[in-house]
């Protein structure tokens, strides 16, 4: 981490910072052998100038991660420029393009990552719905809000998908679950693909998830929570009770994901040991209103490699 000199004001917050993230127990990776993962919605980053104690908060929490998903990142990347440069030379970003409409919210999605642990190995597309021709025209089955995103990366000899969305919250809840089973129909599909880059699939992001038939829509086609979130109950907003941020994969690898993982709660305590003198709506501006969802990936499966040439086999 690159902090360099920064104000008085700015090293007690970050001293502040780092005693909440302690208190995350977020194990450190090993190279070749873990991989932290995580999702942030971080509010509308880029929308606004963040001060310059927010960017160094926000790269102190995206340092803990060797990859992490971002949503709700806008359409002006300088507050993403500021950040990258504190995180180190090696850290690396891959986001999708603008949504330039109401709907869309001027959104991208975006992935960050220190590419000493994770490599970018060459797919990153935004999702492209099912089509049916209708007369001499192909037309989409559905629509998103705004259109989910994925990249390719592999880490150790684990080579995966991310997949991330920020579903709508519109005005209808029936129209989100609509949206939220559309998704998961869309990867499901994509992932049974025969030339697919690769079915480890990751799934993340904001999900706007308040109820069990959204939680169930997202999770009807395979879906699963890893074993380490499974086993806890967390939320990702600032009250810890709402569940809004998923990580979510296909059982094939079940114990790819040990049992570590949970929320990085920079709220814990307040603001204003951060922020002091700000009131807490605008303090979710300048950091967030979500809290990051992480887990720790084993990324040296060599033993579960040998053991599915064993099961073809017979043997």
């Amino acid at each position: 981490m690159f902090h360099g000199k920064v104000s008085p004001e700015i090293a007690a917050g970050l001293k502040e910072l780092r005693s909440r993230i302690d208190a995350a127990a977020i194990p450190s990776s090993k190279l070749d052998e873990t991989l932290n993962l995580a999702t942030w919605n971080i509010r509308e980053f880029g929308k606004k100038r963040r001060s310059e104690a927010a960017i160094h908060y926000i790269a102190e929490i995206l340092g803990q991660f060797d990859i992490i998903s971002i949503v709700e990142l806008r359409d002006n990347l300088e507050d993403l420029a500021r950040v990258l440069p504190i995180l180190g030379p090696y850290w690396r970003a891959v986001y999708s393009d603008v949504l330039p409409d109401d709907g869309g919210n001027w959104e991208r999605i975006g992935f960050v990552y220190d590419k000493r642990a994770v490599s970018f190995s060459g797919l990153a597309a935004a999702a492209s719905p099912s089509r049916t021709k209708k007369g001499r025209e192909y037309v989409p089955d559905f629509s998103w809000w705004r259109s989910p995103y994925m990249a390719s990366f592999s880490s150790g000899n684990f080579d995966f998908v991310i997949i991330s969305a920020h579903i709508r919250w519109g005005d209808s809840s029936e129209a989100r679950t609509k949206e939220i089973a559309s998704f998961a129909d869309w990867v499901h599909l994509k992932r049974a693909q025969k030339h697919i880059e690769d079915k480890d699939f990751l799934v993340t992001g904001d999900f706007n998830i308040e109820t069990k038939a959204m939680y169930k829509a997202l999770t009807d086609k395979g879906l699963v929570a890893p074993a380490a979130l499974r086993a806890k109950e967390f939320g990702t907003d600032l009250a810890r009770n709402k569940r809004y941020d998923q990580i979510l994969h296909y059982p094939m690898y079940d114990d790819n994901f040990i049992n570590k993982g949970g929320v990085l709660d920079f709220f814990a305590g307040g603001f204003e040991p951060l922020f002091p003198g700000l009131e807490k709506t605008a303090c979710t501006f300048q950091l967030s209103d979500h809290l990051p969802l992480w887990i720790q990936i084993n990324t040296d499966n060599d033993g579960h490699e040998l053991d599915h040439i064993l099961r073809v086999k017979g043997r």
